[in-house]
């Protein structure tokens, strides 16, 4: 299974991206669909995570300014991402699994190679 990445790259702050990733090559619906993000010296963290069930998760410092939603294709999602601050810098990466827990702690089967957000000041 491959989850190809796009859309990052370098705003300031205050402004918007729109991250979107598409699943190939799985014979499986992936009925949960996510964003890791990473920075340098910082913990992995989940971003955001939606199910085909309709459960969403937020982290808690993204809520109110990032939106989750599934793609058009059975095996895409995308990410808004508004009032962007430097904090949020980091590499996102798209994560998917065919289980149904959309929430922290629980084991992704797939992972993308990431996308790079850096918000300037």
């Amino acid at each position: 299974v491959q989850l190809v990445e796009s859309g990052g790259g370098l705003v300031q702050a205050g402004e918007s991206l729109r991250l979107s990733c598409t699943a190939s090559g799985s014979r499986f619906t992936l009925n949960t669909m996510g964003w890791y993000r990473q920075a340098p010296e910082k913990e992995r963290e989940l971003v955001a995570a939606i199910s085909n069930g309709g459960t969403t998760y937020y982290a808690e410092s993204v809520g109110g300014r990032f939106t989750i939603s599934r793609g058009t294709g059975a095996n895409a999602v995308a990410l808004q991402m508004t009032s962007l601050e430097s904090d949020d810098t980091a590499m996102y990466y798209c994560v998917a699994k065919r289980g149904y827990y959309a929430g922290p702690g629980g084991q992704w089967e797939h992972w993308g190679q990431g996308t790079q957000v850096t918000v300037s000041s």
